[in-house]
C-alpha cells in the first residue's frame, strides 16, 4: 500500500470520529452565517444584476431562442440565479477551506498526535510555523490563486481547459494551504520546505481529488435554483458538506504529511541540508 493511498485510508477511518465531526460545525456556522446573510439580503440584486449583464450578449439571445423552440421559455428565469450561484460557489468553498486551515486543522493534527494511542504520538514538535505565519500563508496563496484564476478565465471557454484549469488551480491552493498547518507544529521550517519539495505531485494528487470531491455539493447548488423556497435550507446543508469534505481533505494531507515527516527523521542522515546543519535547524525551531 502506497502512502498515498495509506493516508486516504487512514483519513477515511478518522473523518467518522466524533471530534472530527465537530470540526466541522465551527466553519460550518461562520460560512453559513456570512453567506446566508448575504445571499438572503443581496439576492434580488445579484440576480437583477445577473439578469441586465446577461441580457446584452446576442450569445443570451440565441439561448433564449433555443429554449422556446424546444417549449422551455421558464428557463428564462432560471439562467440569471444560475450564474450568481455559480460565481457563488467557489466563494463559498474558498471561505471554508480557508476557516478550515485555521480553525479545524490544529485539532486535526492534535487528534491524530495525541498521547498515547495517536497515530504519530512520538513525534517531537518543531514548531516551524505559527497560527499567524498560517493565516499569512493561507492569505497570500489565496490571492496568488485568485490572480491566476483571473488571468487564465478566457481559456475556460476553450475544451479541453474548462475541465482542466479549475481542478489544478484548486489542487495546488488546496495542498499549499493544508500542508502549511499540517506540518506547522511539528516540523521546523526547513523539514516542511524539504518535504513539499520531495512530495510536490502527490501533494497536488491529494489536493485535486479533494477539489473534485469538493464539486460533488456543487448539484445540490443547482437543484437549489429551481427550489427558490428552500434555498436556505439547501444552502446550509451544502455549506455542512463542503466543511465535512474538506475535514477529511484535512485529514489526508496531516496524514501523508505526519507519516513524510516520519520517514524523514527516520533517514536524517540521508539529509545534509537538516542534518550537517543542526544549528540552523535549531535556530528555526526555537
Amino acid at each position: 500500500m502506497n502512502d498515498l493511498l495509506r493516508s486516504f485510508v487512514r483519513a477515511l477511518a478518522n473523518v467518522f470520529h466524533p471530534r472530527m465531526l465537530w470540526l466541522t460545525l465551527m466553519p460550518f456556522g461562520v460560512a453559513t452565517i456570512v453567506w446566508g446573510a448575504l445571499l438572503w439580503y443581496f439576492w434580488q440584486t445579484l440576480t437583477g444584476t445577473a439578469s441586465g449583464w446577461l441580457d446584452g450578449w446576442a450569445l443570451t439571445s440565441a439561448m433564449y431562442r433555443l429554449f422556446d423552440a424546444v417549449g422551455f421559455s421558464s428557463l428564462h428565469a432560471v439562467i440569471a440565479p444560475f450564474l450568481v450561484v455559480i460565481v457563488t460557489i467557489p466563494l463559498i468553498v474558498l471561505t471554508v477551506l480557508l476557516l478550515i486551515a485555521t480553525l479545524s486543522m490544529p485539532g486535526v493534527v492534535k487528534l491524530l498526535t495525541r498521547r498515547p494511542k495517536g497515530h504519530y504520538a512520538m513525534l517531537e514538535e518543531r514548531r516551524g510555523g505559527s497560527w499567524y505565519g498560517s493565516l499569512g500563508h493561507s492569505v497570500l496563496t489565496t490571492i496568488v490563486c485568485l490572480v491566476a484564476l483571473v488571468v487564465t478565465l478566457p481559456l475556460w471557454l476553450i475544451p479541453p481547459f474548462f475541465a482542466l484549469i479549475p481542478p489544478l488551480l484548486w489542487g495546488w491552493l488546496t495542498y499549499r494551504v493544508m500542508t502549511y498547518d499540517a506540518l506547522a507544529v511539528h516540523a521546523s521550517a526547513e523539514e516542511r520546505r524539504l518535504i513539499v519539495r520531495n512530495s510536490r505531485w502527490p501533494l497536488l494528487g491529494i489536493g485535486i481529488v479533494s477539489g473534485l470531491l469538493s464539486s460533488v455539493p456543487t448539484m445540490l447548488w443547482a437543484w437549489s435554483v429551481w427550489l427558490l423556497p428552500l434555498f436556505p435550507v439547501v444552502a446550509a446543508v451544502t455549506i455542512w458538506a463542503y466543511a465535512f469534505i474538506l475535514v477529511f481533505s484535512a485529514l489526508w494531507f496531516a496524514h501523508y504529511c505526519l507519516h513524510a515527516l516520519e520517514r524523514l527523521r527516520a533517514n536524517e542522515p540521508q539529509y545534509p541540508a537538516i542534518s550537517a546543519q543542526p544549528e540552523t535547524v535549531s535556530r528555526i525551531t526555537e
